[in-house]
């Protein structure tokens, strides 16, 4: 700014294999990130190399000195700093000259611009005081002033890390998690027994993706995983760190604004999400012809939400379960799904349905597994154009809900002759219970529609419908749906589906 005065500042910034690993600025500037001096001496020495004057090791150029010239050199040096210096190079001369000192036992001396050596570990410059002291000062604010979203820019900034393989995104986010797990409140909270705010949980589950991102790496070494493991169990251990699920026994759930009901939700979402293209970018270190990083991304999140996992207990829990499906379910719609594709959907449909005990999609699963319907219905809509036969038999295998079953087996089911008793219903606590029975009648209404004028399949639809939907305000929904699918202004009536919907309403 021309209305400041201009003030000159001293850099120093250290190199060690094309990584800044140490700064200093007399501008005494305290953040996160670099200050604008090391920003600039730093674009200056890329842009202009040749301005800046390359030298050898200074030991290598006293090495070049005799005695007469290295005594200039030193007494010039203490001449121009002479009171900054004078002091420690007295002090370091009288060491010098006792045989017994501490200094004389050291082989060599040390050279501050020689660099590090090859085996040792080199990483970006992270003040870590002040990444503690940011992230106290955000959480002291209890999310005034834009807190949360200067936390999640320090989120941001460790996903970056972590995409540039920087060994201090795990740094970094130790001393994030650090800092949180010191937050005051979180025994006021537990004391209390008051809910933590949907807000910070938000933010802790931030921190438990990031972990996860982080312990999954590939790339790191055994013994890196194996310190993680003990900082992570150490932190479970602290009495005031937040339970996963959110409930701490004595929280009572509010479902008032719980989850978005209905066919619209989403969109048996989407206009917030900006238009992306996805592109294929071969994958040369796969074995496999024709796989690109989409066509293992599309496979792994297919995996990722066909598996078969227990409903948490918490309503916290419950929500984020069901959040994260749709998040997931809503990146995937933004692909156009090209042959390639579509062959992955196929390959992903048959192995859930044969799985066993992994699949959600599996022949049998527990009483408790979390229902499939949201990513059946995907799945249907997807593979209907391409294999109607398979989309309809995914569809209909996760029409089930055993948790509303009136009884369910018990036993060794591995031994066909080992007797299966049958147990009285325990009713869980499935918080979201009602959401999930939307998506289930979304599910068999998006089946209706897709079979209209097919005999066969409108009748197999409306025996799923009759079997595993125990909601009588849904079962009239879907009577209503049918009607109104069977008399639509440009087509005659469908007498099979007004036959469903007397049924229905009936039922």
């Amino acid at each position: 700014m021309q209305s400041e005065p201009e003030t000159v500042c001293n850099v120093a910034i250290s190199f060690d294999r094309c990584k800044i690993t140490s700064v200093t600025c007399s501008c005494g500037n305290k953040d996160i990130f670099y200050c604008a001096h090391v920003v600039a001496l730093s674009l200056y020495r890329i842009r202009k190399p040749d301005q800046v004057k390359l030298h050898l090791p200074i030991s290598e150029t006293l090495f070049q000195m005799n005695r007469d010239q290295l005594q200039k050199f030193v007494q010039y040096l203490i001449t121009v700093h002479h009171t900054e210096v004078l002091p420690t190079a007295q002090e370091l001369a009288d060491e010098i000259l006792s045989q017994n000192s501490e200094i004389n036992q050291v082989h060599g001396a040390p050279d501050p611009t020689a660099g590090a050596s090859t085996d040792d570990e080199n990483c970006w410059h992270l003040d870590e005081e002040q990444v503690q002291e940011q992230v106290k000062l955000f959480l002291s604010q209890g999310g005034y002033h834009g807190s949360g979203k200067q936390l999640n820019l320090l989120f941001a900034k460790v996903r970056e890390m972590l995409k540039m393989r920087d060994s201090n995104g795990a740094r970094m986010l130790t001393l994030i998690t650090e800092q949180f797990m010191a937050d005051p409140r979180l025994l006021l909270w537990r004391q209390q027994g008051t809910a933590m705010t949907d807000k910070y949980r938000q933010l802790w589950d931030e921190l438990g993706a990031l972990w996860m991102c982080i312990v999954l790496n590939p790339h790191c070494k055994l013994e890196q995983k194996a310190s993680w493991l003990k900082q992570l169990r150490k932190w479970n251990s602290v009495d005031v760190c937040p339970w996963e699920d959110g409930n701490h026994g004595n929280e009572l759930p509010n479902l008032t604004n719980a989850l978005p009901q209905g066919a619209n939700a989403n969109q048996e979402n989407m206009g917030q999400c900006k238009s992306l293209e996805y592109q294929h970018m071969p994958a040369h270190k796969f074995l496999e012809e024709g796989e690109s990083y989409l066509t293992l991304a599309v496979e792994v999140a297919l995996i990722g939400l066909g598996q078969q996992r227990i409903m948490p207990d918490g309503l916290y829990a419950q929500e984020k379960v069901c959040r994260n499906e749709e998040q997931l379910i809503s990146k995937l719609q933004e692909i156009e799904l090209d042959d390639t594709l579509v062959k992955i959907f196929r390959k992903q449909a048959v192995f859930l349905l044969e799985a066993g005990q992994y699949s959600g999609l599996g022949e049998v699963i527990h009483r408790e597994s979390v229902p499939m319907h949201t990513f059946a219905k995907y799945l249907f809509t997807s593979l209907l154009p391409h294999d109607a036969e398979l989309a309809y038999k995914t569809a209909l295998r996760a029409m089930r809900l055993l948790v509303l079953e009136s009884t369910a087996p018990s036993g060794d089911m591995s031994r066909p002759h080992h007797i299966v008793s049958v147990v009285p219903n325990r009713y869980p606590r499935w918080f979201t219970l009602s959401h999930i029975e939307s998506q289930q009648c979304e599910l068999a209404s998006t089946m209706l529609t897709a079979a209209k004028g097919d005999v066969r399949r409108l009748e197999t639809v409306l025996e799923s419908i009759q079997k595993n939907i125990h909601s009588s305000s849904h079962i009239f929904k879907l009577a209503q749906d049918a009607f109104k699918i069977a008399t639509l202004m440009d087509s005659l009536p469908d007498i099979t589906l007004l036959k469903v919907s007397l049924e229905l309403g009936l039922q």
